[in-house]
């Protein structure tokens, strides 16, 4: 991979990361700390993102590859948060928060799916 590649891989992964440290800030904020709603938003956020994206740009209009490495790669990759997630699902688990874990669980799964299946049929239909 050329210099200029991972260039393009670090711009969006800076832009992914602020944009990530504000959101989950903001979110704390205004609903608090007892659900990681922050989390839950950017994952849902950062899925309509990729999936319009990679559907808008392999379906409707074929781009330059570096897009896919500042957007997809970069910003999508540093935006989102399943570590978060993962993380913030087995402290509930291992504190036998069993109704926090599966809403987080399947917050979290159903919730992105649909977002990147949302994205695609907005692309679609346009």
């Amino acid at each position: 991979m050329a210099i200029r590649e991972y260039l393009w891989v670090s711009l969006g992964g800076i832009v992914g990361a602020c944009a990530r440290y504000f959101l989950s800030r903001f979110t704390a904020k205004i609903t608090g700390t007892s659900f990681p709603w922050g989390t839950l938003l950017i994952n849902i956020t950062g899925s309509f993102v990729l999936g319009l994206f990679l559907v808008y740009t392999t379906e409707r209009v074929f781009v330059d590859p570096k897009w896919r490495l500042l957007i997809a790669i970069g910003f999508c990759g540093a935006y989102t948060t399943f570590s978060s997630y993962a993380y913030e699902s087995m402290v509930y688990f291992q504190q036998g928060n069993w109704g926090l874990f599966a809403g987080n669980v399947l917050a979290n799964n159903i919730l992105c799916l649909a977002a990147v299946l949302g994205a695609g049929a907005l692309v679609r239909s346009i």
